[in-house]
């Protein structure tokens, strides 16, 4: 019976770290978890219209496949848009949260592992806050993407989050480069972090008063700082 117990509490702790996992709330090295294609694989199985085989091969299917698994917010990917370079979905981060609750992602269709991949499509930030600001007010979308060492996933991901309120303050202490246009923000990291002598880093993206852009890096993940990353109590 004991042996029985443990073999149960054993499966039920490997299925809350798998949740965990997905969620993509770890903030510790990519290379500590086992599930860092998660997101690589839902992009490649489960963003396309469903085809032959779709729920197979898609570990978290839309709601709209019908695939007879449990249709729960956790357990399905919700799109939000996509186009043929991009895709934006609901980060799962949402699903025990208030209505007004938003954090979504925009991930590349295209194998890009994140800020260090010399592939880093600038596309994706003019996209990601086309998709956001459906979502956010324009004066409190953050963009966010987190260093290599404070990743969870090794497909680049674009966290469309609200920026705290007492955040614009705190990040006037910060080195920050102003860019015209969107396609611009790769460019500005890049040349800040040679200025600031940095190897990794995460990228925080806003707008400011003149309606040009802000570009700020951090060491450690930006969202988790500076933005409504999760909800209270969640």
């Amino acid at each position: 019976m004991r042996l029985a117990m443990s073999t149960k509490r054993m499966f039920q702790f490997s299925q809350v770290l798998l949740l965990v996992c997905i969620t993509l709330g770890l903030w510790g090295n990519a290379h500590a978890t086992k599930y860092s294609d998660i997101l690589l694989d839902i992009v490649q199985n489960c963003t396309a219209p469903p085809s032959a085989n779709y729920c197979q091969k898609c570990r978290a299917p839309v709601a709209s496949a019908m695939c007879g698994n449990e249709n729960s917010c956790q357990k399905t990917t919700e799109i939000w848009a996509s186009n043929e370079a991009f895709v934006a979905i609901r980060d799962i981060k949402m699903c025990s949260c208030p209505a007004d609750f938003v954090h979504g992602l925009v991930l590349p269709k295209q194998t890009i592992t994140g800020v260090e991949d010399p592939l880093r499509p600038d596309a994706i930030w003019p996209y990601a806050w086309e998709v956001a600001s459906t979502r956010i007010a324009p004066e409190s979308i953050a963009l966010v993407i987190n260093p290599k060492n404070f990743r969870s996933q090794n497909q680049m991901h674009i966290h469309l989050v609200k920026l705290k309120p007492q955040a614009r303050q705190a990040l006037q202490k910060l080195r920050t480069y102003q860019v015209e246009n969107l396609l611009q923000v790769w460019n500005a990291a890049k040349q800040s972090a040679q200025e600031q002598k940095l190897d990794d880093y995460g990228v925080l993206v806003t707008r400011n008063a003149s309606g040009s852009f802000n570009v700020v890096l951090t060491v450690e993940s930006p969202g988790k700082t500076y933005t409504e990353y999760v909800c209270d109590g969640s």
